[in-house]
């Protein structure tokens, strides 16, 4: 966690992810909140991108969405969370993109008669195909063709004690349910406190996902998202 100019004992808003296991000129000047368990594959292609003299890539990384599977830390009274990040100024914006590349552009030459629905279009299958790649990379995908299914809904920061059956009964409110799986860990049998509920219709698995996400369970607010993935099948795949 890095920390802001000049202080010290105070953290700031940025993280760094080291590529190397240990950097001696970090030691009792950052302070280490986690480590990588799974991705080291990434980190390291993040780390090989072109870059500046002063270690910025010329053409931005960017982390669109993260996911919390568990909290230990309970809220500080009073605490309003956003339903989105809040939008930097333009001014802002434009200063911290200066000349660089975004994330979506080809660094390379355009075709000069290519139309702007052209240009979207190709951009759109870019990204969709670099998306299924890093999924495919990471494990979620057998291959980089395959789809997520779409009637499966993804449970996370649930309570440890909670059981398959009660999400089966409280979600069954919104359709058929298939299955119900809470992942749990291979050698304790311990929930990691996320699961798979998968529904006999794409109808029910978006009724849920309009109703359930930050709803109480067992003293605990979950959060509920559409499956970006298949890593539900392989999951069921391993039981």
């Amino acid at each position: 966690m890095a920390k802001p100019q000049g202080t010290r004992h105070q953290n700031g808003s940025q993280f760094i992810i080291t590529a190397a296991p240990r950097i001696p000129s970090l030691d009792e000047q950052l302070t280490v909140f986690g480590r990588v368990t799974e991705g080291m594959d990434i980190v390291r292609q993040i780390s090989s991108v072109w870059a500046d003299e002063k270690g910025r890539p010329y053409q931005n990384v960017r982390i669109y969405h993260t996911i919390i599977l568990a909290d230990p830390f309970a809220d500080p009274p009073g605490l309003v969370v956003p339903a989105t990040s809040p939008v930097p100024e333009m001014a802002r914006i434009e200063r911290l993109l200066g000349d660089r590349f975004e994330d979506y552009e080809e660094v390379a030459a355009l075709d000069p008669n290519e139309t702007v629905a052209d240009q979207d279009e190709r951009i759109a299958a870019r990204e969709a195909r670099a998306n299924a790649v890093v999924l495919e990379m990471l494990g979620d995908l057998p291959e980089a063709e395959a789809r997520p299914p779409e009637n499966v809904l993804f449970v996370c920061r649930l309570n440890a004690t909670t059981p398959e059956a009660d999400l089966m009964r409280i979600f069954s409110q919104f359709g058929k349910i298939i299955s119900c799986e809470v992942i749990r860990d291979h050698y304790t049998g311990e929930s990691l406190r996320y699961a798979f509920i998968e529904f006999d219709t794409k109808e029910s698995c978006e009724a849920a996902y309009a109703k359930m996400d930050n709803a109480l369970i067992d003293d605990h607010r979950i959060h509920v998202d559409f499956s970006q993935s298949v890593a539900k099948n392989k999951f069921m795949q391993f039981r």
